[in-house]
């Protein structure tokens, strides 16, 4: 298991930005893959953003072209930067890690997010 911790969340008027960090207790090197997912009041949780340890990405089409997913394996950290921020993307937020592709996802505690003018 990986021991996560998220940080930055908070209340955004719409149109502005905030930068999410994930900090992993493990070498992010040898995490397969770790990614963003949210869940809102009343719906399933949801992908947002995944980076492999090999620097590939994957955006959910609602966010695509307005968040970045980052990571930088000095400090065992992964980001996502949220811009153009809309109402729709109120949420809490998770990070999630994978060691390998059928190792059972680790999980952080979540941060909320709040869009709203």
């Amino acid at each position: 298991q990986v021991q996560l911790v998220e940080s930055g969340g908070g209340l955004v008027q719409p149109g502005g930005s905030l930068r999410l960090s994930c900090e992993a207790s493990k070498s992010i090197s040898r995490i397969f893959v770790m990614g963003w997912y949210r869940q809102a009041p009343g719906k399933q949780r949801e992908m947002v953003a995944t980076i492999t340890n090999g620097d590939g990405v994957n955006y959910a089409d609602s966010v695509q072209g307005r968040f970045t997913i980052s990571r930088d394996s000095a400090k065992d950290t992964i980001y996502l930067q949220m811009n153009s921020l809309e109402p729709a993307d109120t949420a809490v937020y998770y990070c999630n890690a994978k060691r390998t592709p059928v190792t059972p996802p680790s999980w952080g505690q979540g941060t909320q997010v709040t869009v709203s003018s």
